[in-house]
């Protein structure tokens, strides 16, 4: 059978046209919005890759030399780890997935990368803190960068979230970075010299419940009755449908399952005001956290490191928040964790301190000690670790107690005992060492001591590093 030109050229164009259809309903091979360019990649680990493809189509990860190759499921979801784990370079390593179509990463650094989360003073920018002119012209570190990941609350484990990207260090982009991520990261790094890589993924005025993953609820007994036999009734949702951010469940499925589980050296946490009045359920909703962050990322050592709160005026019984730093101060019992305390940095009459330079400086003072090795840092302020009750006195000792000293010269201030009643009464205390003794007139045979055990509390007692001492108290906590 004979066919004309034209006809012939139709079908060709039709064909043509046929097929580009179909190459065009190929799922194109794509990661998560975590990786991209100028990302850091976690040294030290057998980093885990991650994303989607055509379903079993072959995906190959090559980095920094490695190659690697697996297979898209049956739902198109692919993963692998890398067979070694990465050195720190500071300058760019190769990054390149190849499927159906190729990804080529560009400005990859390996370094160490540290997951940032909590509520507003976590997401305080670097902008809105002490000096930010200043800091902001000064901000050329180029091994410093730093992804935001959205507020976004979510019904179910989320895999991916729409990010701008991971942005360099620098005068036009700091301005914004999380400030106490920000000021750890530019300690940490003029110390270990080599990049910083930073997960924005906080939410001011969240509380903790929404932060937990299930298997967190589920490790703590005292939260079983509450929280872990009610799973499945979390998140909970408003009446016109959307999704409650302060219900539990809601910021890891949207927020934190995303980035999981990119590769990371630790976490650093600042958060609590949200959860004020709670005392002690506090310490089991923290342990609770820190479980599940452990879990999700397969590391039980995994660091975690939080800011206790600073004082500040919130009106209503003035040691509420005292109950607040108690339970912060119980959660370093919980393994590979570390806690800065800004008793002498905060404002009363501001919730959000302005001083996040040395809220950072002293996070990373733990990180140096405990993760890099570094030695002769003073890493803490001195910590309550027991007490005596002899002679109508309170004997209290504390770890990181060398040089005990009155910041201001005075006398120490924000003392308190109390006898069986455990009704507390102003103490007179003085430095013994390493041992500080308080008594008071009115109370002949002390059983209870407390200190710096109220709201607006801004006590003078520090270590010889300047570092304040925590509030603690040995009484109930109501």
């Amino acid at each position: 059978m004979a066919y004309s030109i034209s006809f012939l050229r139709c079908f060709i164009a039709a064909a043509g046209a046929l097929a580009l259809g179909q190459a065009a309903v190929r799922a194109e091979v794509r990661l998560p919005s975590v990786f991209g360019d100028h990302m850091v990649l976690q040294q030290g680990q057998r980093l885990p890759v991650w994303g989607w493809a055509d379903p079993g189509e072959a995906v190959t990860v090559s980095v920094a030399g490695q190659s690697h190759t697996t297979e898209a499921d049956k739902n198109g979801a692919w993963s692998l780890r890398l067979k070694k784990s990465l050195k720190a370079s500071k300058s760019p390593v190769a990054f390149t997935v190849k499927g159906s179509n190729t990804i080529d990463f560009k400005d990859v650094l390996v370094g160490e990368v540290w997951l940032c989360s909590g509520q507003s003073n976590m997401e305080w920018s670097v902008r809105s803190s002490d000096n930010a002119d200043k800091e902001i012209a000064n901000a050329k570190h180029p091994l410093i960068r730093h992804i935001k990941i959205p507020h976004r609350p979510s019904d179910k484990e989320e895999r991916d979230v729409t990010t701008d990207g991971w942005l360099v260090c620098s005068s036009k982009t700091v301005g914004n970075f999380t400030a106490v991520g920000y000021f750890f990261a530019r300690h940490l790094q003029g110390e270990i010299d080599v990049p910083i890589g930073l997960l924005g993924c906080n939410w001011g005025g969240t509380r903790i419940e929404p932060w937990t993953t299930p298997s967190g609820f589920k490790s703590v007994p005292e939260l079983k009755k509450d929280y872990a036999d009610k799973l499945d009734t979390f998140p909970q949702k408003r009446d016109n449908g959307s999704i409650n951010h302060q219900s539990p469940l809601a910021l890891h499925n949207g927020m934190i399952s995303p980035i999981n589980p990119y590769g990371i050296r630790g976490a650093l946490w600042y958060q609590g005001e949200s959860n004020n009045g709670e005392g002690m359920l506090y310490y089991e909703k923290k342990k609770a956290l820190i479980n599940g962050w452990r879990d999700i990322w397969n590391n039980k050592k995994m660091p975690f490191y939080f800011v206790q709160l600073a004082p500040y005026k919130y009106g209503g019984e003035p040691t509420r928040l005292a109950g607040i730093w108690q339970a912060q101060l119980e959660t370093l019992k919980v393994p590979y964790t570390g806690m800065a305390v800004t008793t002498d940095i905060g404002n009363v009459r501001d919730i959000h301190p302005r001083n996040k330079q040395e809220v950072g400086r002293r996070l990373a003072l733990w990180a140096l000690t405990k993760d890099y090795g570094k030695k002769g840092i003073e890493y803490s302020g001195p910590l309550f670790k027991s007490a005596k009750f002899r002679k109508g006195t309170a004997s209290v000792r504390f770890t990181h107690a060398d040089g005990l000293k009155s910041t201001n010269g005075k006398a120490l201030s924000h003392w308190e005992v109390a006898g069986e009643d455990e009704k507390f009464v102003a103490a007179q205390a003085e430095i013994k060492g390493n041992t500080v003794v308080a008594r008071s007139d009115t109370v002949k045979k002390p059983k209870f001591v407390r200190f710096g055990y109220h709201q607006e509390a801004e006590p003078n007692l520090a270590n010889g590093a300047g570092l304040p001492a925590s509030p603690f108290t040995t009484g109930e906590v109501k």
